[in-house]
């Protein structure tokens, strides 16, 4: 029969009862990849959706009808330089400017409010002409996809807007580090998501 130092003793021996060591936000970058895998897979299906969708007019207005090339051209390029700046941002983090940093980072938000504020005109345009989400399903598709990037960069410039707060508050301490590199992975993101969008809805769009 065994011991109660027995089953002590079979207890170390199969199973490691020390406390380890677990730094301060250790698995903060770990958690955000797994987050930035599921808004992959939202965007997977919203672009799935639109594949399906993006030819059903209802005889209604197409993308040559609606689409504004040169605005979104010019919509595409303040995005591609907010994550240009942003990467001035992050050069700046890893000299250990605060200011530099923070500077950079308004500069981006400056670019990301400007993609937005062409973004809300181009959807107050179509609605104005009558290219209302519920007009066809190519409409719906493509509301709720451009839409829904829309609301991740308004989340993101939210998301800006603290951290500059918290950097002029404690400075680039460890926290705001990672912070900023969770930021950084996030913008960079959704820069790509955007160029799928530019590529998939409206240049394959005015081909069709």
């Amino acid at each position: 029969m065994s011991t109660p130092a027995d089953a002590a003793a079979l207890t170390a021996r199969y199973y490691d009862l020390d406390e380890h060591d677990h730094p301060e936000g250790g698995s903060t970058m770990l958690g955000f990849w797994i987050y930035l895998m599921s808004d992959c897979l939202i965007f997977a299906m919203l672009f799935a959706a639109f594949g399906v969708l993006g030819g059903n007019y209802a005889a209604g207005p197409g993308p040559k009808d609606l689409f504004d090339l040169p605005l979104v051209a010019l919509n595409t390029s303040m995005l591609l330089l907010s994550s240009i700046t942003y990467g001035f941002a992050m050069l700046a983090m890893q000299r250990g400017q605060a200011r530099a940093t923070q500077g950079w980072l308004i500069v981006t938000g400056l670019f990301g409010a400007a993609f937005l504020g062409i973004e809300l005109y181009e959807f107050a345009h179509l609605i104005h002409e009558g290219a209302t989400p519920q007009r066809s399903a190519f409409l719906s598709a493509f509301f709720t996809l451009v839409g829904t990037h829309g609301l991740h960069v308004t989340f993101g410039l939210v998301w800006l807007g603290v951290l500059l707060v918290q950097i002029g508050q404690r400075g680039l301490i460890a926290a705001n580090r990672r912070r900023l590199m969770c930021l950084s992975l996030f913008w960079h993101f959704l820069d790509v998501v955007w160029i799928g969008v530019f590529t998939f809805v409206y240049l394959m769009g005015m081909l069709r």
